[in-house]
């Protein structure tokens, strides 16, 4: 009798166990969800970061976290070192999620295995601005300048590893010529520098060029994509001035922490579809430069995949790192 005793405990704890389950997913979230922000605000994942946490319908807070730092890595590392219970998300970019394994020597945190995929949210290319005291109108014309003073014209970024870094060291490669990356802690710290003439050029992500170029203070003279943005059509490609294949999109996705519940990962995707999907979002992303991607995580692991592969030949053939 007491082995019986023993065994009909023992299953209907087991039916305890699997019943809780899916009334778990079911109360999720019961509190506050985090969303890091591995920039400063006033960047394109803050304003992706925010657009989602203003649009959010799943009953609690999302409360957006900028921990910015180290081109993205001590954000998207203490998102992966925190509980995969779907309430610590990061907003991942390019660099902390495909090009800083390549550059870094010493990775906090693996780009692929400590991550859950959740959703590719959007893309954009970088531009390249210039302060107006530049006497260059074209890529033609800065690569003919920069070829007569080797050294001397400075490229300002948010940081090392982010695409504004890539992109410029590209351009070195593709361009033949040698123009010195002053990094910085973030964006906001960089544009003071450039509006000042201190530095002589960035290539900024689209959505937060725009305003400043759209308001003469700073001169466009091509963005990083291979076809021109829809947002910005006056603006030629590199690609088109001299520099074939110039392609260096940022991209923004979402992930959890490694291990994430399958259900609390299909619950987060079908959010953040509605979300971005939203026509006022919608139109808000286009403004600004960010041409909406969405889809499944499945689709997201497979593009992080392919970006993995693409970034670490550019890096191999320019020769940048981190450290």
């Amino acid at each position: 009798m007491r082995i019986q005793s023993w065994r009909t405990a023992l299953a209907a704890a087991a039916l305890a166990v699997v019943a809780a389950a899916p009334a778990h997913a079911d109360t999720y979230p019961s509190k506050p969800i985090r969303m890091v922000v591995t920039f400063p605000g006033g960047g394109a994942p803050d304003i992706l970061a925010r657009l989602f946490a203003e649009k959010s319908a799943l009953g609690q807070p999302v409360v957006v976290d900028n921990k910015p730092g180290a081109g993205g890595n001590i954000g998207a590392e203490a998102a992966a070192r925190s509980p995969a219970d779907g309430y610590t998300l990061v907003l991942g970019t390019v660099g902390t999620h495909s090009i800083n394994g390549s550059l870094y020597s010493k990775m906090p945190y693996d780009m692929v295995k400590d991550f859950t995929p959740i959703i590719l949210v959007a893309s954009t290319p970088n531009v390249l601005v210039v302060n107006p005291s530049v006497p260059a109108k074209d890529v033609a014309e800065l690569i003919a300048l920069a070829k007569t003073r080797p050294g001397a014209l400075t490229f300002g970024t948010p940081g090392v590893g982010t695409s504004p870094h890539v992109a410029g060291e590209m351009f070195n490669t593709l361009a033949g010529v040698k123009l010195t990356h002053v990094p910085y802690k973030g964006r906001a710290m960089a544009l003071p520098d450039l509006l000042g003439g201190h530095i002589s050029m960035m290539f900024d992500n689209l959505p937060s060029a725009l305003p400043v170029v759209r308001e003469g203070k700073l001169r466009a003279l091509g963005v990083t994509s291979l076809k021109r943005s829809p947002s910005a059509p006056d603006i030629p490609t590199l690609a088109e001035q001299g520099l074939p294949g110039f392609d260096a999109d940022s991209w923004f996705a979402i992930f959890a922490p490694a291990h994430l519940p399958k259900e609390l990962q299909d619950k987060l995707n079908a959010e953040a579809n509605r979300v971005y999907s939203l026509p006022d979002v919608q139109a808000k992303m286009k403004t600004l430069g960010l041409e909406p991607m969405l889809g499944s995580p499945e689709r997201l692991a497979t593009f992080q995949r392919s970006e993995i592969a693409k970034w670490a030949k550019v890096i191999k053939a320019s020769g940048a790192k981190a450290d």
